[in-house]
C-alpha cells in the first residue's frame, strides 16, 4: 500500500461554478501532484484546532504554505505587512507540528516548525536582507542559490548545493530547538531539521511549484 501522506489545507475563500466568496478547505493541487508523483497516497486536511488525532491514520504529514503565522505566536506585535492571522488554522497546525511521524514543513511550514519549536520570525525580510528576491510581486516566485550543511538530511536530499524558488516575505529569525542546515545565498534560514527524529525537515523554498519532487519522495520513503 502506497504511505498516507497528510497535507494541511487552506481555509479562505473560493469560487467555483456558480459559487463565489464561499469559505473553502483549498490547497494547491500541485501538493498531491508531488505526493502522489513520490509514490504516496495524499489526504488534505482541513484546519482542526482538536483534530490531533488524525495523525493515527497518517504515514507522513505536510505541514504545507499560506499565509503568515500570528506573530502572536511568538510573542510579537503584529507588523502592518504581516497578513491578518489565521487562527484556526495556526492551532490546527500547532497541534499536528510535534506528531511522531516523517513531517516536511514547506515555506510556512517551515515558520511554523521553527516557532513550535520556541522560535520567531522575522515579520518583512525586505528589511532585513534589503531586496525582495525571495518575492519579487504579487505571484511571481523568486530564485535564488541555497547552500547546506555536508551531510545533513536536506543535503543529501538536494543532492548539494543549488538554485531553488520562493515566494515569501517572512523568515527564521530564530529556530528555536531545531538546526539550520540551509541558507539563500543573502543568509537567510532556508533549511531546518531536528536530528533527534528520523525525520523532520523544514524548507522555505517550494519544490512543488516547480515539479521537483525529491523532498517529497525522500518524505513518502521515510513514511514507508
Amino acid at each position: 500500500m502506497r504511505p498516507i501522506i497528510g497535507i494541511t489545507s487552506y481555509v479562505e475563500p473560493a469560487a467555483w461554478g456558480v459559487w463565489h466568496d464561499v469559505p473553502a478547505a483549498l490547497l494547491p493541487y500541485s501538493y498531491v501532484r508531488a505526493v502522489e508523483a513520490a509514490g504516496g497516497r495524499a489526504i488534505v486536511i482541513p484546519p482542526d484546532p482538536s483534530g490531533a488525532e488524525v495523525v493515527r491514520v497518517l504515514d507522513g504529514l505536510v505541514l504545507a504554505g499560506g499565509p503568515d503565522l500570528d506573530p502572536a505566536r511568538y510573542g510579537a506585535p503584529a507588523d502592518p505587512r504581516t497578513d491578518s492571522p489565521r487562527i484556526e488554522r495556526d492551532a490546527g497546525e500547532f497541534a499536528l507540528a510535534g506528531a511522531d511521524l516523517p513531517i516536511l514543513g514547506v515555506c510556512r511550514g517551515m515558520q511554523l516548525m521553527a516557532v513550535a519549536y520556541g522560535g520567531r520570525l522575522h515579520q518583512h525580510l525586505p528589511d532585513v536582507v534589503g531586496h525582495d528576491k525571495h518575492r519579487p510581486a504579487p505571484g511571481v516566485y523568486g530564485s535564488h542559490g541555497a547552500r547546506f550543511v555536508r551531510g545533513s538530511l536536506v543535503d543529501r536530499i538536494m543532492e548539494g548545493d543549488g538554485e531553488v524558488n520562493s515566494y515569501h516575505h517572512q523568515g527564521v529569525a530564530d529556530p528555536g530547538r531545531l538546526t539550520v542546515t540551509g541558507w539563500a545565498d543573502d543568509g537567510t534560514i532556508e533549511a531546518v531539521e531536528d536530528p533527534s527524529r528520523p525525520f523532520l525537515l523544514g524548507i522555505q523554498w517550494h519544490p512543488e511549484s516547480d515539479g521537483d519532487i525529491r523532498p517529497f519522495q525522500a518524505l513518502v520513503d521515510a513514511a514507508r
